[in-house]
């Protein structure tokens, strides 16, 4: 089996995608048994492509400005459901076993890996970590003029076809050869052949030059406005959960409180995961789309830079929470980003809380009564659009936009 020239980390997101079998392999021919990640020098993708990886490949996922290779990134995914101290755990075990082969798996930090795992599994086809494509366009240009045999020609058709989507592998583009190929409007009205409107260049300059001095500057503006780099991915928000056993917002029920306005007891759904995301439209900052927004119990992992993308912190009052936080004291915590104090309707929140004043929010919610046996819970997404109108106040206050994320907080 010869060593697949595609983009690794593509193959890799479109083998998951189809639920084929991923083996490491000491070897790259096909039916190579499997081995360990420490042993292992390539990965066999057994989809409708068969093919093999290099374990050292660099990919476009980058992290601390270096490619990220593939056995990291594919060590990444096997390990998506593990802890943050599980997971690095596991890193430190087979970068021992990887010690003699000279080679060592990258120790991803927890939003990275968040960002990877939610693209490879196909449920964001974005990441502010993942380079793009590189070559489609021209690679669809030099298939489409080199000669124009019947393979060939057809061959540059799925390859345009797929322009941006990675170069289509020569074996799909001979099935592709079969099929008919169906016209629309812009192959009728223009035909095949590239047309060059450079003349109408020329054509305007009398026009353009009549416009007055400050049109001129306008549209000076807006072209190179328009050449700019587009903005970067706005970074997702954070919001820190209360690690206490005694929270009533855990990672087992964070979801379906702050997604569906649905409070059950944090133990009723246990959760072994380290962080999970919820999105909700904050119409201040971007009416037309919704914010993802990250939540974990821990700082554990954080950049120095995480910390301006901090939007609520959620306490049950006990300060050894602050431990590792940039602010450990609770009070100028809380100068900075937004408290929030989860308890039962009718019982005074904590004297800590209290003490903290108007910069920790108190939602209370019903007592649990059982499934069923309560029918007072629709008040429930009276707590939580209590929660997210004063996120939404602060995020405001504190520089969101809808295109990027505050430069301090």
């Amino acid at each position: 089996m010869a060593v697949n020239e595609q983009d690794p980390l593509l193959r890799l997101r479109q083998v998951i995608a189809a639920g084929q079998a991923i083996v490491p392999s000491a070897s790259s021919e096909a039916g190579s048994p499997e081995v360990g990640l420490a042993q292992a020098s390539h990965l066999l993708l057994a989809d409708a492509a068969p093919s093999a990886l290099r374990m050292d490949a660099p990919t476009r996922f980058i992290s601390s400005d270096q490619p990220v290779d593939l056995r990291s990134i594919y060590f990444a995914w096997l390990n998506r459901e593990l802890a943050i101290p599980e997971y690095n755990a596991a890193a430190a075990t087979l970068n021992a076993e990887l010690g003699a082969a000279g080679a060592r798996v990258q120790n991803l930090g927890f939003i990275e890996r968040l960002d990877l795992i939610t693209w490879l599994e196909g449920a964001s086809d974005e990441s502010e970590y993942i380079k793009p494509l590189v070559g489609d366009a021209e690679a669809a240009a030099a298939a489409a003029a080199a000669p124009a045999t019947k393979a060939g020609a057809a061959a540059a058709a799925a390859v345009q076809a797929r322009s941006g989507k990675g170069t289509l592998d020569p074996r799909l583009a001979s099935i592709y050869d079969g099929e008919r190929r169906m016209g629309d409007r812009n192959t009728v009205l223009r035909g095949v052949k590239p047309t060059d409107f450079s003349h109408v260049r020329k054509l305007a300059e009398p026009f353009l030059q009549r416009k007055t001095q400050s049109t001129a500057s306008l549209v000076a503006n807006t072209a190179l406005s328009l050449n700019q780099k587009g903005p970067q991915r706005r970074p997702d928000p954070i919001i820190l959960l209360s690690p206490s056993a005694s929270s009533l917002l855990r990672m087992s029920n964070a979801r379906s409180f702050l997604e569906d306005g649905k409070f059950v007891p944090p133990d009723a759904g246990a959760s072994t995961v380290s962080m999970l995301h919820v999105q909700r439209v904050i119409r201040s900052v971007d009416p037309h789309r919704p914010m993802r927004f990250i939540l974990v119990e821990g700082p554990e992992q954080f950049k120095p830079e995480y910390w301006n993308r901090v939007a609520a912190v959620f306490t049950t009052g006990q300060t050894w929470q602050f431990k590792n936080y940039k602010w450990s004291n609770p009070n100028e915590l809380f100068k900075h980003v937004q408290g929030i104090f989860v308890g039962w309707r009718g019982d005074l929140p904590p004297d800590p809380v209290r003490d903290w004043g108007h910069r920790v929010l108190a939602a209370p919610v019903d007592r649990w009564r059982g499934h069923g046996l309560d029918s007072s819970r629709f008040r429930d997404k009276e707590a939580v659009e209590s929660i997210w109108n004063t996120i939404e106040l602060n995020m405001r206050s504190k520089g969101w936009r809808k295109d990027a994320a505050p430069t301090a907080i």
